[in-house]
């Protein structure tokens, strides 16, 4: 632990060590209203690549006709400068895209179900039964060429069509996408409307059919809450929060939503509570500087809104 950091909250549980998913350059580029040039999605990417962050998640091996923003994705994984010890797992929602990502050099990739069916619905066309079947079938190429799987589980605090999620329906999706296989499960607050205590019950749920260091969170910041939802997460014993750089991307089934949580707000945090991320703060505060004067868009971080001299 650094000198002079405070020590963990007592009670916390768990090491000391938080990882970092970067989901930026995927979750949160494919939710902006323009297309990002091949060019600068790189040089993003090799960029958060330089902070220390451990994962960038890349991009997203899906139809361009429904994503177009994600439609380069084979020239982004194959023109990134792959830094030692950083992992670029990629979005593979079916086998096609499974097949396209590993033509491209992809290492690990990263499925996506949902614990509200009228969710799964609406954003992939199918049953939260069919998806998991769809997701087998990935999930025994992913086995077949040794590639490891993450899986997402959508809207386990709130869903834009069904309201209230139940703790039950999300540690059941949780459960098949882990005994598929999946080494990690990220559980996403996809609208925002998630509270501590919600984030509480449901923890408390899935980590009786899950093991909780194989967990991860990532939540969204529509209502200003998830800080206080991630640092609920923490004190259950999960180590690994997705987020992303500049608060990039939205929530397009909430009005005016500032979508996912900054990673340099969290990183900052977690930095304040004594956690050791091995990120350097600057130097992310800086990408996020880059990428919003890129997009013409405000900084939808906190941090990165101060003056350098504040940092």
């Amino acid at each position: 632990m650094t000198k002079g950091r405070p020590p963990i909250r007592p009670g916390a549980t768990g090491s000391a060590y938080v990882k970092i998913v970067e989901v930026g350059p995927r979750d949160g580029l494919q939710n902006e209203k323009q297309v990002v040039a091949t060019a600068v999605k790189v040089d993003l990417i090799n960029r958060l690549s330089d902070t220390g962050i451990p994962v960038v998640e890349a991009t997203s091996f899906v139809s361009p006709k429904w994503v177009p923003q994600m439609a380069d994705a084979s020239q982004v994984l194959t023109q990134i400068h792959r830094a030692p010890r950083v992992s670029y797992p990629v979005l593979t929602p079916n086998v096609k895209g499974f097949h396209a990502a590993l033509a491209a050099g992809a290492r690990e990739v990263a499925i996506f179900g949902a614990a509200s069916e009228s969710f799964s619905l609406k954003n992939i066309n199918c049953s939260i039964e069919e998806s998991l079947a769809r997701f087998q079938a990935v999930m025994d190429e992913a086995h077949t060429h040794n590639i490891p799987v993450r899986g997402y589980v959508s809207c386990v605090l709130g869903c834009p069509y069904e309201g209230r999620v139940t703790p039950d329906a999300v540690a059941r999706v949780a459960q098949k996408l882990f005994d598929m296989g999946c080494y990690e499960i990220s559980l996403g607050d996809t609208i925002g409307v998630g509270t501590p205590v919600s984030m509480r019950e449901m923890l408390k749920a899935t980590t009786q059919v899950v093991p909780v260091q194989r967990l991860a969170v990532h939540c969204h910041d529509t209502y200003g809450r998830a800080l206080a939802n991630i640092y609920e997460a923490l004190q259950h014993g999960v180590r690994v929060v997705d987020s992303s750089v500049a608060g990039l991307g939205g929530c397009p089934y909430a009005k005016g939503a500032t979508g996912n949580v900054a990673t340099e707000d969290v990183v900052d945090m977690l930095d304040k509570l004594g956690y050791i991320t091995n990120v350097d703060l600057p130097k992310l505060v800086k990408v996020g500087q880059f990428i919003s004067a890129h997009l013409s868009r405000p900084n939808g971080s906190k941090l990165g809104q101060q003056a350098p001299s504040k940092l």
